[in-house]
């Protein structure tokens, strides 16, 4: 068990872990989505000592289940997901790194093509985040254009960030508010232009008046709702008319609803897609793919890194992606996310809570419709969720490992814990029943 600066109470090692850690690391963690305090300040475990399936060991050894995020997404396959393993140590035991390629690289390409049958090529990285980038500069690289417009969320890069540099609000809406462009050369300004999902008539004005400027239209095709009819397609239409790359961010979404990209499902092709988190369930692997003469552009610039090539990612990644069809990944998180959804609501309306459940299947999101209170009654949510053995938020990630006790142990606990949100908000002590602060909400400096 890791060293910490004072005996722990009971349950409370990885709390003390974290303390310590925000004096040795900026921010205290790699990724905004794991700091403790976006869940349940000076109350989350922070840190596992082992996952299995969608079972976590917190470092005082207490088993929960996790009804969160299961790793950001990356493994829907459940965590230590004994295929994807076995194929990781044959890799690893021949040889994870070499001065010659690693084969698996090639057939992965051309699983993922024949998978999106109007991709040719593709290129790997080992973080969605660099993907993005990648899709982005090789869109550059093959224009000779300099605008990206784009909505969603995609990344912590310069391209994206850049927005802020003309408007520090013109993230907010596009999924976390307050990123500040610090460090962001002021060069990039106006260089990225943001318009909401499912509005063509507002990436159409960007297109107008930055006309034979703008190279590429990044975008998720879907998210937590379907598309509305003909938003992809007038996409499509306006990216051939005005001569711009149009480029799919499948990094959250991939590989959930289809086994590809959830463009599949809506018959609306583009140009490159970006492919991250569920493609290795757990280990570092992002993919670009795209048609021949666009990915062809990427021999216009420099897209280099060394632990790319390295052969972990891409044994994963086959392993996972073949075990996604066997399994017919998206069937069953589409039933077991139906089951989660059903069955919240239910409770929800049971008990009044004022609870929106959102989102696709796969992946259900929770919303309270409590105004200002909302954050400290989904504060409370957590930690009441926590004492009952479980990992809670507001989205939660469904996996291959999320089995029917888990589901019904999660219903019951949060049939217990309904009313107690309710009572909170009726006698207006919702925060006396903290034991800490309200969670964060998008980003916030911590030390």
């Amino acid at each position: 068990m890791p060293r910490t600066d004072r005996p722990a109470k009971p349950g409370m090692t990885g709390q003390r872990l974290w303390l310590k850690a925000k004096r040795l690391i900026p921010g205290g963690s790699q990724l905004l989505s794991k700091r403790a305090e976006m869940f349940l300040p000076d109350q989350w475990p922070a840190y596992y000592s082992k996952a299995k399936g969608c079972e976590v060991w917190d470092l005082d050894g207490r088993k929960l289940i996790d009804m969160a995020i299961m790793g950001v997404g990356t493994c829907p396959l459940g965590y230590a997901d004994p295929d994807v393993n076995a194929a990781v140590r044959r890799r690893i035991a021949a040889g994870n790194m070499c001065t010659l390629n690693c084969p698996e690289e090639v057939e992965l390409a051309e699983l993922l093509c024949k998978l999106h049958p109007w991709a040719k090529m593709a290129r790997f990285a080992r973080a969605a985040g660099e993907a993005l980038a990648i899709a982005v500069r090789i869109a550059r690289a093959h224009t000779g254009r300099e605008i990206v417009a784009f909505c969603g969320y995609h990344g912590w890069h310069d391209w994206y960030l850049s927005a802020n540099l003309a408007d520090d609000k013109a993230l907010d809406g596009h999924l976390l508010p307050g990123l500040e462009p610090a460090g962001v050369p002021r060069g990039l300004k106006g260089t990225a232009l943001p318009f909401k999902f499912n509005d063509a008539d507002a990436l159409e004005r960007i297109l107008r008046e930055k006309r034979g400027k703008v190279a590429a239209i990044m975008m998720e095709p879907t998210r937590s709702a379907p598309p509305a009819p003909g938003f992809l397609e007038r996409v499509r239409r306006l990216a051939d008319a005005h001569g711009a790359v149009l480029i799919y961010d499948e990094v959250t979404v991939g590989f959930r609803l289809c086994l590809g990209g959830s463009h599949l499902v809506y018959g609306v092709m583009p140009d490159m897609a970006v492919f991250g988190k569920a493609i290795s369930n757990g280990y570092a692997m992002a993919a670009v793919i795209g048609r021949e003469e666009v990915m062809q552009s990427a021999q216009k610039t420099f897209i280099s890194s060394t632990y790319w090539t390295e052969g972990v990612g891409p044994a994963a990644a086959l392993a996972t992606l073949r075990k996604m069809k066997r399994v017919n990944l998206p069937a069953y998180l589409k039933k077991v996310g139906t089951v989660v959804q059903t069955g919240l609501a239910e409770c929800a309306k049971r008990h009044g809570l004022r609870l929106n459940v959102m989102g696709h299947p796969p992946e259900p999101i929770l919303g309270l419709d409590y105004g200002e209170k909302s954050q400290a009654v989904y504060t409370l949510y957590v930690q009441e969720m926590l004492a009952r053995g479980f990992l809670a938020s507001r989205v939660i990630y469904m996996s291959l490992a999320h089995q029917e006790r888990h589901l019904a142990a999660f219903l019951r606990a949060a049939d217990e814990v309904f009313p107690i949100l309710v009572e909170a908000v009726d006698k207006n002590d919702v925060e006396k029943r903290l034991r800490g602060p309200v969670a964060h909400t998008g980003f916030r400096r911590l030390n």
